[in-house]
């Protein structure tokens, strides 16, 4: 999951289409003849103790982790959304007639409670959960949603917002502004404001199913990865393996119960070194089919049945909002506007990578025979002739990089090239507030000096965190009704944990996602907006992971690497010759991840372009589905449907193809430091001023132009993965 950014939940319009609306009482019934904001102080006053019942007594509010309890979510939400449902009524009971202060600045600052609790809950729900958190989601989730609903479907409130929206060109209004009231106008319309009752209570219906399955799927999904071990009993079955990898394998044997064994599990650090380097054929079949049979093992954990069943919900929900498919009502508020833009973009770029992997399963299946091998290559095979075939052209593998890229040399290189770009500094903390002891700390200055943002890294693979790699917010920046708020952003990732005296080594592909999960924290950081919901990373989905692709390229450069990439014993920089090769093997096998990228993005429209509401055999579909796109069957989709989680648990449903367009965008925004330095100010500031620090508070390709002097083309990322000659 590279790259992908959890948004924080910051409004009654986000809960809505973040949680996939669910309908319930916003109270207990026996709080339902109360007014709201009696029932809030009702909960506040019989939980004095609740922590998030006042501010946090800690460094920069930084929430108080310590005190925080999974018993004070509960109480904590109900006050919040009794809280913000008064607000709500306030807003819609002011006599005054309706204007851009009274009704839409007054909702954009509603609901901060509920904003609290929420930025802490599903953090942790993503990064530390356990069963208590996971419980309390399945009750909390439609809670929410309802509210959501509540706000949404209010055709009082609707009115007051239509009348100021109908007004907007005579409000002398800024940019901003105009923005907000444009983008809640749509929360409005897109939420069902102007259904009949009768299809406003249909739709309530079809939002609650929807996110009650969404909750399923990703619970199940994370049972089902912690479910799978491969425990190695013979020594002999270890033959290829690094002895790192040997080393974090025995680890987790140890953990796991299986002393003096090894076990290897389906998590990213555990399962591709294992398909890259192991001897064992046998066994790289069976941690392969263990990775891709996940949610589809008929067995308590299945996801088959819920995705079908999501996808028909979605497609009737949206037919009920008046648009032909899922895919058209979301890409709608995205910048590539319609489904059919995007298999457009696809069909650009399809023939050449699948041309390009025929290529390599060429290249493959001539050294097996070679070797003497009596068999066709398969899936699980790509990863361990793919790398014999990079040592054989390039004298290159991973294993020769990891000693210069510990994890602490990396982060070196992170807030090094941050430094250089936007002079930024970092201080690390060690007495801050953390949710888990393995979370470090820094405080981030500007160039003036002025403390700009907390910033938490946590790192380490661990059971009780989802796969992955992302960024989010406990707190966003935003400027706003009194408050200049500081942000408190954190990257989430899943790297082996040091083994003894042995740090944290990374493989190329690890460290450049350190970088690319930075560029989502900067974005977030470097806001500097008035308004919360535009905040840092607050964009369409399809730009979100633009900032994160332009700061991967750092990482490569020899000017960079110089800085960082030493040696972990030694000290020696990473020789100018391993760099060569880096570089030169840098567009190797790049038509096997193009291609399987591309099929789950393909696979993702085929499922939200539906325009019937039967649930459909998920199996066969996307058989069907992968049959007509042409894909090989030596590569599986990066993501099969019964653990797409982007899809079917996260945000990205009819948007995983957002990956590729944010890359197009980025290789052609690094051209721009590539023609005038890679740390050439004055670029810097422009990506600064017109990317990183506007959020969503204007049109974001407007942006980009105004960045970069013109549209994105595609040739420089073709380029970059060697699609295309120069």
């Amino acid at each position: 999951m590279k790259g992908l950014t959890l948004k924080p939940l910051v409004s009654a319009m986000a809960l809505t289409f973040a949680l996939g609306a669910c309908s319930s009482n916003t109270v207990s019934n026996d709080d339902s003849n109360i007014a709201p904001n009696v029932v809030a102080q009702q909960i506040i006053d019989n939980n004095a103790t609740n922590p998030f019942f006042k501010p946090y007594d800690t460094y920069m509010g930084i929430p108080d982790f310590d005190k925080i309890k999974p018993e004070h979510y509960l109480p904590a939400f109900k006050a919040g959304i009794a809280q913000h449902k008064a607000e709500i009524q306030a807003i819609i009971d002011n006599p005054d007639a309706p204007t851009f202060a009274n009704t839409i600045e007054a909702m954009e600052f509603s609901g901060e409670l509920t904003t609290k609790v929420a930025s802490v809950f599903y953090n942790l729900t993503g990064a530390d959960t356990n069963d208590e958190l996971q419980a309390i989601s399945k009750e909390v989730s439609p809670m929410l949603s309802s509210a959501g609903d509540d706000v949404l479907l209010n055709d009082k409130l609707f009115q007051r917002v239509k009348t100021v929206y109908n007004q907007k060109e005579s409000l002398g209004l800024s940019v901003a502004q105009h923005k907000l009231l444009e983008d809640t106008y749509k929360s409005f319309t897109r939420g069902g404001a102007n259904l009949s009752e009768a299809d406003k209570v249909k739709l309530r219906a079809l939002n609650e199913k929807i996110g009650k399955l969404s909750l399923e799927f990703g619970d199940n999904l994370l049972a089902e990865t912690n479910a799978f071990e491969l425990v190695v009993e013979r020594e002999s079955d270890l033959a290829g393996l690094p002895q790192d990898v040997i080393n974090t394998a025995a680890q987790t044997a140890t953990k796991r119960g299986h002393e003096g064994k090894w076990v290897f599990t389906t998590q990213r650090p555990s399962i591709t070194p294992f398909l890259t380097y192991a001897d064992n054929r046998d066994l790289r079949e069976k941690i392969y089919k263990g990775y891709i049979e996940r949610g589809n093992n008929n067995n308590a954990n299945d996801n088959k049945k819920i995705l079908a069943e999501m996808a028909a919900l979605r497609a009737e929900r949206a037919q009920l909002m008046g648009y032909k498919t899922h895919a058209h009502f979301v890409l709608e508020e995205r910048t590539a506007k319609t489904p059919e833009n995007v298999y457009q973009l696809l069909n650009k770029v399809w023939p050449a990578a699948l041309g390009q992997a025929k290529a390599e399963v060429a290249d493959m299946q001539a050294l097996i025979d070679s070797e003497g091998g009596d068999f066709k290559l398969a899936a699980w095979d790509w990863w361990y002739y793919s790398d014999k075939i990079r040592v054989a052209k390039y004298s290159f593998n991973e294993q020769q990089t990891r000693p210069y890229f510990s994890l602490e040399n990396t982060l070196k290189g992170v807030f090094y090239t941050a430094n250089r770009l936007y002079g930024i500094t970092v201080k690390e903390r060690t007495d801050l507030p953390k949710y888990n002891d393995e979370v470090r700390t820094w405080e981030v200055f500007d160039k003036d000096g002025s403390l700009m943002a907390i910033f938490m890294g946590d790192y380490y693979v661990r059971d009780s965190k989802r796969g992955g790699a992302w960024m989010n917010a406990y707190r966003q920046q935003y400027n706003m009704n009194g408050v200049d708020s500081t942000p408190i952003i954190v990257n989430v990732l899943n790297y082996p944990r040091p083994v003894g005296d042995e740090p944290s080594l990374l493989t190329f592909d690890e460290a450049s996602t350190l970088f690319h999960e930075f560029g989502h924290a900067l974005h977030g950081m470097l806001s500097d907006v008035e308004y919360r919901s535009q905040a840092g990373t607050s964009v369409p989905r399809d730009y979100v992971e633009f900032p994160s692709q332009v700061m991967e390229n750092w990482m490569t450069q020899p000017e960079v690497l110089a800085q960082f990439a030493k040696h972990y014993k030694t000290g020696e920089v990473i020789p100018q010759a391993l760099v060569k090769k880096i570089q030169a093997a840098s567009k190797f096998n790049q038509g096997f991840a193009t291609v399987e990228y591309m099929a789950a993005t393909k696979l993702d429209l085929d499922w939200h372009t539906l325009t019937d509401f039967t649930p459909k055999d998920a199996a066969q579909f996307e058989a069907d589905s992968l049959n007509k796109m042409g894909l090989i069957g030596e590569i599986a989709p990066r993501y099969r449907s019964t653990y797409f989680s982007h899809i079917f648990a996260g945000g990205y449903s009819a948007g995983y193809y957002s990956y590729l367009w944010s890359d197009i965008l980025g290789a052609d925004a690094f051209e721009a430091f590539k023609e005038n330095g890679i740390f050439d100010k004055a670029t810097a500031d422009a990506f600064r001023n017109n990317i990183l620090s506007q959020g969503g508070s204007e049109d974001p390709m407007l942006l980009y132009k105004q960045f970069r002097g013109k549209e994105a083309g595609i040739e420089p990322l073709l380029r970059s993965r060697g699609l295309l000659s120069k």
